[in-house]
Formats: C-alpha cells, structure tokens, sequence
C-alpha cells in the first residue's frame, strides 16, 4: 500500500481544510516547492496536490506553484481540483504531473472521463467525494443525489487507473478512516481504490491494511504529517518494508 503525502493549494499556500470548509483553514507553509521537496527527501514515492482555488470555481489561479512543483520533483506528481474540460487535463498532463484527478465533471459529465481515460491511458484518477454516502462535487459546496458506489461502479468500466474515494465527514479531522465505507467503494470498483481522508496516527494507517485484499492499495495523508502525528518515514516503513507484522505486534503486545 502506498502512503501519499498531500498539499493542498489555496492562494498559492499550503493549507488543510476541516472538513472541506474554506471558512475553516489552517495555513501550514508559504512555500510549497519546499514543503514538496520535504516530503520526497522522506521517502515519498508519490505527491498528492489539490488545486482547492480550482476545485472551488474552476480557474487555474495555482498554476505557478503546480508547474514549480512538477519541475522540482523527481517523484510523480498528480493533481486534482478544477480539472473541468479535456484541454486543461491536456495542459497539466503536458506540463509535468504524472495523472490528473476528475471530480466534478465525472458526475457531471462522464462521457469526459472516458474520452481522456482512452487519451491518457494510466494516467486519469477519478476522485468520489461523499458525505452520507452521496456524491459532493464543486469543493465539496454542492451535494448529490447520486450514490458514491453507484459512480465508482460506472466508472470501473472507463479505463482510469485508479478512484480516490474521500469521505468529507471524516477529512481533515484526524479521527480516523471510514472503514465501511472505503470497504463498499473497494467492492464496487474494479480498478484500486485509494483512501482520503480523516487519519490521525499510525493505527489508522495500519488499519487500512485490512482493505488491501479488497483493493485499497494506497492513502492519502495530509494535516496528520504537519501536524507530526504521524511521519512519513515511520509510516512507509510500517506499510511497505516486510516488516508490518513486527509493527503491528507492537501494538497489540
């Protein structure tokens, strides 16, 4: 299972939200190549970066940061948040990131995943974002009436490399994942499934290892490395180094 860490741009900061609200923001770094470069120098094998600006009205005011970021890295990038039309996935593929994530328009306009799916093969993700088990889209300001499941079912057909299932009533709150409901979302997708949202420590990560076997095969970590809850260092070497029973024993000892 991977470990991912994430950036959330907004104005061209580093920030976390609480559980998607823009009104309730927490501001961890000015500088987001070198909050990037951090996180590779511990071992990262994968950045995460939201566009929040874009998510919220769809223009690329983060652009400069985004091209920054890809330029310094040597990991894959990928990049989600206001990638609403076939050109501007066109132009953030060209500029450097490895895959771009599609939120909004998958539930509005679907036949667009698909078209770029076959464009870009391996290189489009799907993001579901749900409260209540409904789709949110639009930074999470405007809810469906649409199943989460029912969506990651109709896209398993598309050709995506992968659906970032997120669960808004758990993000940015450090309380833990949504194990039932990253089960349902595994079990109905037949392409992986990565989890979003709400870990706080090292158990929650751990716990998620449960989910492999169903397709979980990687999370996404934001305020709990800035907040030194959990480090990456630590957190990589207990998911991936053969060395998982021994850590999960300590916890159970």
């Amino acid at each position: 299972m991977q470990v991912i860490p994430a950036i959330d741009l907004l104005d061209g900061h580093c920030v976390r939200l609480h559980q998607g609200d823009y009104d309730k923001v927490t501001r961890f770094s000015d500088d987001p190549v070198a909050q990037a470069l951090s996180w590779q120098r511990q071992g990262a094998e994968r950045l995460h970066l939201v566009d929040l600006d874009g998510a919220r009205s769809g223009q690329p005011l983060n652009d400069t940061a985004i091209k920054a970021i890809t330029a310094a890295l040597e990991i894959p990038v990928q990049l989600g948040g206001g990638v609403r039309s076939p050109e501007r996935a066109d132009e953030l593929l060209a500029c450097g990131l490895d895959r771009v994530i599609l939120g909004t328009v998958a539930l509005e306009q679907p036949e667009l995943v698909d078209q770029l799916a076959r464009r870009h093969p391996g290189r489009v993700i799907v993001g579901i974002d749900a409260k209540n088990g409904k789709v949110a889209t639009r930074g999470w300001i405007s809810e469906s009436s649409t199943e989460a499941t029912d969506l990651a079912r109709r896209f398993s057909r598309s050709g995506i490399a992968a659906i970032i299932s997120t669960d808004i009533a758990t993000d940015g709150t450090l309380a833990g994942p949504n194990l039932t409901a990253l089960r349902a979302m595994a079990e109905a997708s037949s392409v992986p499934v990565i989890a979003s949202g709400g870990i706080g420590t090292l158990e929650h990560l751990l716990s998620l290892l449960s989910l492999e076997p169903a397709g979980v095969s990687g999370v996404i970590v934001g305020r709990a490395l800035y907040d030194g809850r959990v480090d990456l260092g630590e957190a990589l070497q207990a998911i991936g180094d053969g060395r998982l029973q021994d850590v999960i024993n300590s916890f159970t000892a």
